[in-house]
């Protein structure tokens, strides 16, 4: 009997139906995942500029805006819209890890919560929250391509896997424009895992998103091309500092967040069960109060701040980068809708603003570049991911060994206080609570 002919066994692969009807559910959802990519960027920039023009009258508003939207927000995600909450990477970690449950997956990755994350998390912005969009995107993307995965027929827990992971990497990549970012981050932050027939379907996903976001929006770099380069020598101290003082930072805020929805302190987490409608007005108010005495860079994704900085036009003082922090962190606390990349990439940005003055012969905008690589490391602790986010957000291909090193060392750092990654260990959380609240019910007697 002869060998199968390798050749005939990879066409009759390439011709089947189901690998057509694979290809088809595939493209369609990248193409879908990068319109919606698209409207939800465009949403979320109108309902932050809404809130700056309504401020511009007078901060007074936000006082009045940012706590009671923070209210409502906690107050309409209480329900089956809980999902929503937070970034939405968690979520689909989550999902992943847990294959066999179809009910956790429908209840996560819905196209209902689908579209509660993007309008409650443009809602977030219209009260001046300091999230992010790009968490969400993922949230939405692999939503999308899993109930593509499910309307074309496939029912196997590791084909939708696929179909899962193959959505978060076409959305990261689309609210960035980084297709390189999108593919290291669903391998290292979403699944940990590479397998070689996954490798296609991957960049199929990214590579028609991207064609996508190209054809309506143009070739463009998310902060501008920056003309920046770090010397050998005396200038590479920049590393060591931005490597350990922003990764700390990084792993600081991490550990905070994990500390916060774990319940720790007692007080926070009585006041989370009982009355979360009340802490997240409260934490609208931090967020009010730190934008009254620093500015109004606390509100937002302080993208604009941090374009500034690194293009050397800085419009923000040598506060801005803590500030933001703690504007991130109420504003998380709060338990909305909203992600955390922007904002820790302006966290990094001013971080590195302010560690530039100790080596003035140094270019600021390199100490910017490596603050925000460095910081992004040590909140999420994925280093490829944000190494290759830092590259492609600034075109600064002559700064690839500095920012390789620096993430390496703010990985190292950010371990040493928080020694969970912060999605993995929101993930775990929200599984073992599915897990607590199973238990509970089935212990309860039928009624």
């Amino acid at each position: 009997m002869s060998p199968p002919d390798p050749l005939r066994s990879t066409l009759r692969s390439a011709l089947s139906t189901e690998g057509w009807k694979r290809r088809v559910a595939l493209w369609g959802g990248a193409v879908a995942v990068a319109l919606v990519a698209i409207l939800f960027a465009k949403a979320s920039d109108a309902a932050f500029a809404l809130f700056q023009r309504i401020i511009d009258h007078s901060l007074w508003w936000a006082l009045l805006l940012t706590p009671g939207i923070f209210a409502l927000l906690a107050w309409l995600t209480s329900g089956v819209l809980r999902p929503t909450r937070g970034s939405g990477i968690p979520q689909v970690i989550a999902a992943l890890e847990k294959p066999e449950d179809a009910a956790f997956r429908d209840e996560n990755l819905s196209l209902r919560v689908s579209a509660g994350k993007l309008l409650l998390t443009s809602l977030s912005l219209l009260g001046g929250a300091s999230v992010g969009r790009e968490g969400p995107t993922v949230h939405v993307g692999a939503s999308l391509m899993y109930s593509f995965g499910r309307w074309f027929g496939f029912r196997d827990p590791r084909e939708l896997s696929h179909f899962l992971l193959a959505g978060g990497a076409a959305g990261i990549a689309a609210a960035f424009n980084t297709p390189l970012a999108g593919i290291v981050f669903a391998i290292e932050e979403l699944s940990g895992r590479f397998e070689h027939r996954f490798s296609g379907t991957l960049l199929t996903a990214v590579i028609v998103g991207g064609v996508v976001s190209l054809g309506l929006l143009g070739n463009y770099t998310y902060f501008g091309r920056v003309a920046t380069f770090l010397p050998l020598g005396q200038a590479w101290l920049a590393i060591l500092l931005c490597g350990t003082v922003a990764g700390l930072l990084g792993g600081v805020f991490a550990r905070l967040v994990l500390l916060s929805v774990s319940g720790r302190p007692r007080w926070l987490g009585r006041l989370r069960r009982e009355h979360p409608v009340l802490l997240a007005a409260a934490c609208g108010l931090v967020v009010v109060g730190l934008a009254a005495g620093f500015g109004n860079g606390a509100f937002g994704t302080g993208y604009e701040q941090a374009r500034g900085l690194v293009q050397g036009q800085a419009a923000v003082g040598h506060e801005f980068g803590l500030m933001k922090l703690l504007a991130n962190l109420a504003s998380y606390v709060a338990g909305i809708p909203g992600g955390l990349f922007s904002p820790a990439l302006a966290v990094g940005a001013g971080l590195g603003h302010n560690l530039s003055v100790l080596m003035p012969s140094v270019d600021p905008s390199a100490f910017v570049v490596l603050g925000m690589c460095a910081y992004l490391t040590g909140v999420t602790q994925a280093p490829l991911t944000s190494a290759v986010i830092s590259l492609e957000l600034t075109d600064t291909n002559g700064m690839l060994l500095p920012i390789l090193a620096t993430v390496l060392l703010a990985r190292g750092v950010s371990g040493l206080v928080c020694h969970v990654p912060i999605y993995r260990g929101l993930a775990e959380q929200l599984i073992g609570g599915e897990q607590a609240g199973g238990q509970a019910g089935a212990a309860q007697p039928p009624r």
